[in-house]
């Protein structure tokens, strides 16, 4: 039981050290506890390491395919403006729910949320379309990053 914690506890830190290489997280766990005079011995599987390396240098992004609800769509001369002061009204109005804002030539979109399902966007898109009338839910690809904001 005391592994199963043990392993959980290194794996949040894990994750919470995303910029360090895995080198330098291993040289840091080795290092001796001061208050309980403990060490941490660290044994790599297999080709374990070699694939996170791997990994770490090509900085692949791993995506998703979800959806999201668009609340803002135009390409006038005024688009940008308009679309800066929807993104603000959005946060303002749903400061938990990511908003995200695009310009693709010509064009300016404001998406919000982050679904996996569309039961999901269907329930975000339920909540907004009071607020954003022309708001209609989206497919998108939604980065690993974005899922944890």
């Amino acid at each position: 039981m005391k592994r199963i914690v043990l392993l959980m506890m290194l794996w949040s830190v894990a994750l919470g050290a995303s910029g360090q290489r895995t080198e330098e997280f291993v040289r840091k766990l080795a290092l001796p506890d001061s208050t309980y005079r403990s060490e941490i011995i660290v044994t790599e599987k297999g080709e374990a390491a070699a694939i996170v390396r791997m990994l770490q240098a090509s900085r692949v992004e791993e995506k998703l395919n979800g959806f999201r609800v668009r609340i803002f769509f135009d390409n006038s001369q005024s688009a940008k403006s308009n679309a800066m002061a929807t993104m603000e009204r959005f946060q303002e109005e749903f400061p938990d729910t990511p908003v995200y804002i695009d310009y693709k030539n010509p064009d300016w979109k404001v998406t919000v949320g982050n679904c996996l399902s569309v039961e999901e966007a269907i329930i975000l898109w339920g909540r907004v379309k009071g607020s954003f009338d022309r708001a209609f839910i989206t497919r998108e690809e939604i980065s690993m990053e974005a899922l944890t904001e």
